[in-house]
């Protein structure tokens, strides 16, 4: 496999499978290598004025945050709060754009218009405004969103990420189906008697594989960048639940990051590197995938 040549992505790769334990094994490096919870406060870190003055050190490996927190735990746990919601959303897009994607190419018609223009509004909304205001009308209210089912925190993030990221993968499906249903292979089926659902099942979605996967692995980042937006907003993941970009508010949060320039730097980096390797992995697919590219050495 040509994903194997690539030293960049197999490096990347490489990051995310030790992120990804690392985020797995947070409660164990947390209390059994640092002996810090998340949200444990060390007072005796800050000033009379409340502020930080304990930056990376022997005991704290990435300094401490206004409330006397460990940031490097919070970075660990944070880690976790970003793949979650990444790697959710982006399934829960992954299979709704297969699902009304495939169904607007293969059927046509009134039910192919419908899908068209729920992609095309979608896309043309203001997605971070349209996204805070679902946040914030599901938080002021007791029970949530849809009856209950969608709680503010992880799941109330997750389902607006994957409701404004699905239109991508739909598009792309819908553009591929529509290049090979009237492939021989599909006639045949067709001739042989075999029904709508079972074309798509058996010979529809296996050649919608690699280009789901490459486009799936490249909204990841996208999606926890976005996770990340909402969190800095205030509208995200509550500030109690580590995360990424609540702690980068936090740091920017009256310049404090002028004077615990670790609160700012450590979550940056780690947004950074992981949305990084996300791309880059995601690129490796891509020419690993696709049969018009070749690897030059």
């Amino acid at each position: 496999m040509r994903f194997r040549k690539d030293r960049v992505a197999l490096a990347a790769g490489a990051f995310l499978i030790l992120l990804a334990a690392a985020a797995v094994a947070a409660p164990l490096i947390a209390r059994g290598l640092v002996h810090h919870d998340p949200n444990a406060l060390f007072r005796d870190t800050l000033n009379e004025y409340g502020l930080p003055v304990v930056g990376p050190s022997r005991e704290f490996w990435f300094g401490v945050d206004t409330s006397g927190r460990d940031v490097f735990v919070r970075t660990i746990y944070g880690a976790r709060t970003s793949l979650v919601v990444a790697l959710l959303s982006t399934g829960f897009a992954v299979g709704l754009g297969i699902l009304l994607g495939s169904l607007a190419g293969y059927l046509g018609g009134w039910v192919d218009t419908v899908i068209s223009r729920a992609i095309d509004l979608t896309l043309s909304l203001p997605v971070l405004l349209f996204s805070i205001g679902i946040a914030a009308t599901c938080s002021i209210t007791a029970e949530g969103c849809l009856g209950g089912l969608v709680q503010p925190g992880i799941s109330l993030v997750t389902a607006i990420i994957a409701l404004f990221t699905w239109p991508y993968i739909g598009r792309i499906v819908r553009g591929q189906v529509l290049t090979i249903r009237n492939k021989e292979f599909i006639e045949a089926a067709r001739a042989m008697g075999a029904g709508t659902g079972r074309i798509l099942l058996r010979d529809v979605l296996p050649n919608l594989a690699a280009p789901v996967i490459v486009y799936g692995t490249l909204i990841i980042p996208s999606n926890i960048l976005f996770e990340a937006a909402l969190s800095f907003l205030g509208v995200g993941i509550p500030p109690t639940t580590p995360s990424w970009g609540r702690m980068i508010s936090d740091a920017a949060r009256g310049q404090l990051y002028t004077v615990a320039w670790w609160m700012l730097f450590f979550p940056g980096m780690a947004l950074v590197f992981t949305t990084l390797a996300f791309n880059l992995v995601g690129d490796g697919l891509r020419d690993a995938l696709d049969p018009r590219t070749q690897v030059t050495g």
